[in-house]
C-alpha cells in the first residue's frame, strides 16, 4: 500500500537537482555580491544580478518538471502573467524608485559621507542603493529614504569645501546695532569661522533679530562649530554688559535697578580647547563609509599610476626601468594592503548591520 515507486521518484530527480543547484547558486551569489561586499557601491549591481538569477532559476525549475510540453507552456504563461501583474501593481514605487536611483547616480549631487538635507531629514549619507538612500541623523539613528522621495523633494547638499553656519539672537531696541555688530563678528572669529558677517533679520515689535555666522571649512565639525558659535556669542555679549532678554521680560521678584541678567563669561583658549567632538560618535557609520571611499579612491589612483608607469617602461633605459619596476611593486603591495583593509572593514560593517534589530 505504501510501496516506494522508484520510477516515479526518478521522474522528479531532474527538477529536484535543478532546484538544488539553483538554490546553491543563489545563496553563493547573495554571499559574494551582498554579504561579502557589505553593500556600498556593489549593492545595486548585486541586487540586479540576484533578481535576474531568481527569475532564471524559476524558469529552469519549470522547464525541468516531468510534465508535458503543453503543461510547461501553460505554467510559463501563468508565471508570465503573475510577474506581469506583480510588476504592474508595484511599478508605481518599484520602477519609480529604481529610475530615481539611476537619476541620482547620474547627477552625482552627493557621495557617501556628505551632509544632506531633504524635507525634515538631515544627516550624513551612509548607503546609496538602487532603491533607497540611508543617512545617519544627528541622533546617530539610521534613516532610510526612498530614492523617489529624494528625487521629488528639494535636496540640499553641504559642500565639502565649506559651508556657512550661523545663529540668531534677539536684542532690545535700547542696544545700538553699531555696538552689537563688532561684538558678533568678534564672536564668529573666536568660534574659528572665516569671513564673518552680521545681518539684521527682523525689526520686531519689541526686539531686533540679528544673524551672525561665517564659513565652516571643516564640515565634519559642523555641529561642534555651531555650538562654539553660540557660546562665543554669549561670552561676547555678556562681557559687554548686554542682556539677551526681551524688553517685555518680567520677573516677579523685587530686584534693584542695577541687577542685570547675564552670566559671568569664562573665556577658554580656543586653540587648546579639549572639548570632545560629538561628530565622531554621532556619525560613526558615515565616518567608516567615508574612510572606505577614500581607500577605494587611493586604490583607483594607484592602479592608474601603475598603468602610466607601464607605458613608460618600454622606452626607459636600464636604470629607469629598475626604478619604475620598484614603484610598480610598491604600488601593487599598497593596493593589496588597502584591499585587505577594505574587505575587513566591509565585513565588520556587515556584522554590525546584521546585529541591528
Amino acid at each position: 500500500m505504501f510501496g516506494f515507486d522508484v520510477s516515479s521518484f526518478k521522474l522528479y530527480l531532474p527538477p529536484l537537482a535543478v532546484f538544488a543547484a539553483c538554490s546553491l547558486v543563489l545563496w553563493l551569489t547573495h554571499w559574494l555580491l551582498i554579504r561579502r561586499k557589505g553593500g556600498g557601491l556593489s549593492s545595486i549591481r548585486g541586487q540586479l544580478v540576484l533578481l535576474s538569477l531568481t527569475l532564471i532559476a524559476v524558469i529552469l525549475v519549470v522547464l525541468a518538471l516531468p510534465v508535458g510540453e503543453a503543461t510547461k507552456s501553460d505554467l510559463l504563461s501563468l508565471l508570465g502573467l503573475v510577474f506581469t501583474g506583480i510588476f504592474a501593481l508595484s511599478s508605481t514605487t518599484f520602477v519609480s524608485n529604481a529610475m530615481a536611483g539611476f537619476m541620482l547616480r547620474s547627477v552625482k549631487s552627493f557621495r557617501h559621507g556628505d551632509f544632506i538635507r531633504v524635507g525634515e531629514h538631515f544627516g550624513r549619507v551612509t548607503v546609496n542603493s538602487l532603491f533607497h538612500t540611508e543617512i545617519q541623523s544627528q541622533e546617530r539613528d539610521l534613516i532610510t529614504l526612498p530614492n523617489l522621495y529624494l528625487a521629488t523633494n528639494p535636496l540640499t547638499v553641504v559642500r565639502s569645501s565649506g559651508t556657512f553656519t550661523s545663529c540668531e539672537v534677539s536684542l532690545g531696541y535700547d542696544v545700538a546695532w553699531h555696538k552689537v555688530e563688532p561684538l558678533l563678528k568678534l564672536a564668529t572669529q573666536e568660534a574659528g569661522l572665516d569671513e564673518p558677517f552680521v545681518q539684521i533679520m527682523t525689526l520686531g515689535d519689541f526686539s531686533i533679530v540679528y544673524k551672525t555666522g561665517g564659513i565652516c571649512s571643516d564640515v565634519n565639525q559642523l555641529l561642534t562649530q555651531r555650538t562654539r558659535l553660540k557660546k562665543a556669542v554669549l561670552d561676547q555679549l555678556h562681557s559687554a554688559g548686554i542682556e539677551i532678554v526681551s524688553p517685555s521680560f518680567m520677573n516677579q521678584r523685587q530686584l534693584s535697578a542695577e541687577q542685570v541678567f547675564r552670566a559671568i563669561p569664562q573665556y577658554a583658549k580656543r586653540k587648546n580647547d579639549t572639548e570632545s567632538s560629538p561628530e565622531a560618535k554621532i556619525f560613526d557609520k558615515a565616518e567608516k563609509v567615508v574612510k572606505i571611499r577614500t581607500m577605494l579612491d587611493d586604490v583607483a589612483r594607484l592602479k592608474a599610476k601603475i598603468e602610466e608607469d607601464a607605458l613608460f617602461l618600454e622606452d626607459a633605459d636600464k636604470e629607469q626601468k629598475a626604478q619604475i619596476k620598484l614603484r610598480i611593486i610598491e604600488a601593487d603591495e599598497r593596493i593589496k594592503a588597502l584591499e585587505n583593509i577594505i574587505e575587513k572593514a566591509r565585513e565588520n560593517q556587515q556584522k554590525e548591520d546584521n546585529e541591528r534589530p
